[in-house]
This record gives C-alpha cells, structure tokens and sequence, in this order.
C-alpha cells in the first residue's frame, strides 16, 4: 500500500511550483469569498498549506465537508500572490484537482475551535484530548517531551549506563505514599502493587553487580495533583551508580543537563558544572525553602533578637525573619496583594515596612520599630528607598512564609530576578530523621535506605541517647531547578548492620526490616557494593523547559485534579463477575453522575 501523499502540509515551497503534488490531512477551515472561490486550510503534524478552489466541482465537494475531516488532496502548486511571511508554506499554495474525504468529521459543531483549545475548559480539553492534541500548540509541548527523552537517553548511555527495565508488578513497600493495590486472581487475598519507584529493584541491580544502571521509570503514586504533580503516574530517569559517592551522581547529572536545558529550554542560559552546593539548614534560613530559586538574589535574614519585643503583638516569643528588596518601586496597591496572595500561600500573614527615600521609616507596622531603626539599618544594610518584608511565628512557619514571599517578591521586582535562565542548586544534608505530624514520634524524614552522615557511629550515639537523633543528617540531596525540585537521590545504606541501627531508632528491629525488605535486606548480607543514586523527574523537567504552569500541559493523556481520565472514563464500575474472580467485595460505590 502506498502512502496517501507525495508531501507534507509543512514542505512545500516556491521550487515545488507548476508540481503536482497529494496532501492529506485535517481540514482545518474554509472561507468562502464567491460562488466558486474558497480559501482551505489543510493541517498535517508538519504544518499547513493553503488550498485555492476555483471551480463548481472542487466547491461542492468542500461544502459537503465538516471540518476536522481527514481528506487527500491532489492539486498544482503555485506561487501566491499574496505572500504569508509568518508561514513556512507561504509562499505557495495548491490549486485541487480532485479531493478525497479519508475520514468524515461527523459532527457540525466542536468542543472547542482547534487552534484555540487552551482557551477552553480544562475538562472539556481532557475529555476530548486526542481533539486538543490536534492544536499545533499542544502538540509542541508532546513533541518537545519526546525530544528531550531521547536526548536524554543518548546522554546516559554515552555516560556508560545501561537502561534496564524493572518490573511494574511488585510488592506493596512503604515509600511514603500510597500504593496502587492490583488483587492476585490466583492467590485470593493478595495483592500486587504498582511500584512507587523503582527504588529496590535498581538498588537490587548494583548488588547483581551491574555498574550503572538507568530507567525512564513509570511511577504510580495515589497522591493528589498539583501544579507540579499529576495524580496517579509520573515518569522519572532513574539511575544508580556502583562504588559510587555524592559527588560521582552530582558529576553525572551536571554533565548531561546543563545542554539539553540550554539547546531545548525556554531560555538558552543554564548552569554550568559545578552546580552550587546548599545545606537544607541554611537553604531554610536564607531562602526560606528547602527549593529555591536561585534566580532571585533576595536572601532571609533572622531578626528574631531585634524585634521579638518591638511591641508588635505578633512577633512576641517568636522567630522574625526579614527580607529585605532594594530600589523598590511597587504601589502600595500591590504590596496589599503581595501579602494577600502569601497568607493565601503559606497559611501565615506577611507584614512590611519601607525605609523611605529620605531615610525615615514608613509605612506597614514602622511604627513599631522606631527604637529599633539603626539596629535594623545595619543589620539588613538597608539604604533609602528599600522595602522589608516580614514573616513570623514558630520556626518552620517563619521560614516557610518567608521563602514564599521571597517568591513573589522576586516576580514582583524584575530588578532582582535574572528570570531567563535556568539556575541549578543541590541541597544537601538533609535530616535523616523527623518527627511525624500524626504519629508525634520519630520517624525516616525522607528515604529509610539513606547512609547517615557519619554511619554506625553517629547511630549508635542516637541510640545510647548521647545526641538527639534529629541533629543526624544523611547523605541525600535534591537537585532544584528555578525553585522546582526535580529530582531526590541519596548515598544509600548498603551495609545491613547500619541499617538495622538506622531502623532501632524509629521501633523497628532486624525481623522488622526483613520482613518488609526481604530481597534487599537478604542482598545485602551477600556483600553488596556501596552506591548513590537519583531520579529527576521528566514531567517536571519538561513543564520547566516549556515554560508551562501545569504539568498537564506536558503529558499526552493527563488525570484531571480528582485522578480520573474523563476521556475514557477511568475509573469505572466493573462487572460483578469480574470481582467474584478476584474475591473481592465492593463496600461503598461512589455515585453514578450524569455526564
């Protein structure tokens, strides 16, 4: 069978005039300037070519089409009159000689017009996606997808990595979230699990003795969407390295990132190697976020010792950080909104106050701080016309509400953002411990298979009560891009004595661990090689390099908010029958809506 057209709708030019050539594709409009006279849009995946009909035969086959149909075209090429210079086919357009419907549009009225979807109601775009994926906008962000993996995939492997694939069924594992169960038919009362990562089975590889292992991993989380998160799955490069340390995955990853950020990325500018190096406890005290943005040059300053007894009621016996912004030159108008949209934010009020031109203090809560005035003067070298933003209250919501409205301070002010860029940081020495907002007991702070700083030694002071296990930090780090975390990773706990210490401290013996990590645990005892590894996410690395606010911009077939397909209705009610195969007793049904 031979193709249905000798070029695409993005390839003809003025060295293709007086040919004759077949097209197909999606016909996207139709304007009718006569009896006989019609201007045609034709849309492939390459692009569009005008289509010119100047006859009684060729109009009444068009008027008899909707748009959106699939049809083939053969016609001349010639040159326009009235050239299109925004248009790579502008130059020419084709004059049909016989037109063909392939696949009939049957509908009168769309969803939405094509080429404006992005304008229509979110889920009205996922109910119809394949007719969303038709806008060439759309598309470029699936097409980008697809460049950026493959560039990716070239990177790793001249790396020295393998790509191996692990399993999708597994068993349920305690990775932080929820698990998407799958019942066993054959083993009544047993359950698969969708693997959250696939943190063991790489873990697993490097004990096997392969050396550098890499994935582009689906992940299945039951969590709730954000804008940086979809619900359900996700897609990460997963990678490990044996006889491997920090700085061996930080090398990796600086190599391979930095030219396809720069050669696919909304800005061309991006961090060169080596990527600045932040600890999570001053990341939290000069940026307010364990993520930041490096391209704002604001920075946190803690003030509790100077203000928490000005007389303000709301900073007595708190922690008071402040943020000072130089050349400051927003309304007041716009400061009311600045503090606005951080209480929406952080859950926690912002207050202000400005050092005026002449050098006085004013506005917001200054008269407060009156006594105060040189100390804050040299503490946060403040110079006239400079605005400070305050935060306050227990620690972490000091910090938390001072990192966000660092975040819209540095969108407010163009002068202190470089935003063209792409500015890379690790955090490191993250606590290998917290304290769990449920249980109010000591628990893993991030992943339990990280090697403490310091190993055996510093865990057996944990345990003997000679230190406060919330002072161990551990060998993990996350790589931030522009403010997004894109990826966790870790030195990992390859040593099982160390691991069962590791586990003593959050009420778990050695049964314990083998029982919930019995492959690991048992791999381990068989000699395994220390390693490090990571996990960048795709999504989110190519939301960042799109420029896109949602992540469902980038994925070719996204979950709504509520984790479901509104395309193909997922999920869904399933036949009894179906249920009884698997003994499975459905307890409460969600109810049945009308579309």
């Amino acid at each position: 069978m031979k193709q249905s057209r000798t070029h695409t709708c993005g390839e003809l030019r003025l060295e293709h005039v007086g040919q004759t050539v077949t097209l197909a594709g999606f016909m996207e409009n139709v304007r009718e300037v006569g009896q006989n006279f019609a201007f045609v849009i034709l849309r492939d995946f390459y692009g569009t070519t005008q289509l010119v009909v100047e006859t009684e035969e060729m109009m009444t086959i068009i008027k008899g089409i909707n748009k959106e149909s699939t049809i083939q075209v053969t016609g001349v090429v010639r040159e326009r009159s009235s050239k299109n210079p925004n248009l790579p086919t502008g130059d020419i357009e084709v004059v049909p000689t016989r037109i063909e419907v392939l696949g009939r549009c049957r509908y009168n009225e769309l969803p939405f017009q094509i080429n404006r979807s992005r304008e229509a109601d979110e889920s009205l775009r996922l109910k119809y996606r394949y007719l969303d994926l038709r806008n060439p906008a759309v598309k470029k962000n699936i097409i980008l997808r697809c460049q950026v993996v493959a560039a990716i995939r070239a990177a790793m492997m001249d790396q020295g990595f393998l790509e191996i694939t692990t399993p999708i069924l597994t068993a349920s594992s305690p990775e932080g979230a929820r698990d998407y169960l799958v019942p066993a038919r054959k083993h009544p009362g047993k359950f698969y699990a969708l693997p959250q990562a696939p943190q063991q089975f790489k873990q697993l590889l490097m004990t096997s003795g392969f050396d550098k292992y890499f994935q582009i991993a689906p992940c299945f989380r039951d969590e709730d969407a954000r804008g940086d998160r979809s619900p359900g799955e996700f897609y990460q490069l997963d990678m490990e390295m044996s006889f491997a340390t920090q700085d061996d995955v930080f090398g990796v990853l600086e190599e391979v990132f930095p030219p396809i950020f720069a050669k696919y990325g909304t800005y061309n500018r991006a961090s060169s190697a080596p990527f600045p190096r932040i600890g999570f406890t001053e990341a939290m005290e000069k940026y307010g976020s364990d993520k930041p943005d490096l391209r704002i040059d604001l920075t946190v300053t803690d003030v509790t010792d100077l203000l928490s007894d000005c007389g303000f009621e709301a900073f007595a016996g708190g922690t008071v950080k402040a943020i000072p912004v130089s050349d400051f030159t927003a309304t007041r108008k716009q400061i009311d909104k600045l503090c606005a949209d951080v209480e929406v934010q952080a859950g926690n009020k912002a207050y202000w106050f400005k050092l005026d031109e002449k050098g006085e203090l004013a506005g917001g809560i200054a008269k407060f701080l009156g006594e105060k005035k040189d100390a804050l003067v040299e503490r946060l070298g403040l110079a006239p016309n400079t605005f400070v933003g305050l935060t306050c209250g227990k620690k972490a919501a000091a910090q938390k509400t001072a990192g966000v409205l660092r975040s819209k301070l540095g969108a407010l002010c163009p002068n202190h953002m470089d935003k063209e860029q792409y500015a890379f940081c690790w955090i490191v020495d993250f606590p290998m411990y917290e304290i769990g907002e449920e249980s109010g007991e000591l628990e893993f702070c991030h992943n339990p298979f990280s090697m403490p700083n310091g190993g055996a030694e510093i865990l057996d002071k944990a345990i003997k009560g000679e230190i406060d296990p919330l002072s161990i930090t551990a060998f993990q780090y996350d790589l931030v891009c522009n403010g997004v975390e894109l990826s966790s990773g870790a030195v990992r706990n390859h040593d099982p004595e160390i691991m069962i210490k590791a586990f003593n401290l959050v009420r778990l013996g050695e049964e314990d661990v083998k029982k919930k990590f019995p492959a690991m645990y048992n791999a381990f005892c068989y000699g395994a090689p220390p390693h490090a590894g990571i996990a960048p996410g795709i999504d989110r690395m190519v939301m960042l390099l799109a420029g896109e606010e949602s992540i469902r911009e980038i994925i070719p077939f996204p979950m709504n908010k509520n984790a479901q397909d509104l395309m193909m209705g997922a999920p869904s009610f399933v036949e009894q029958k179906q249920l009884d195969e698997l003994n499975i007793m459905v307890t409460k049904k969600e109810e049945e809506t009308a579309e």
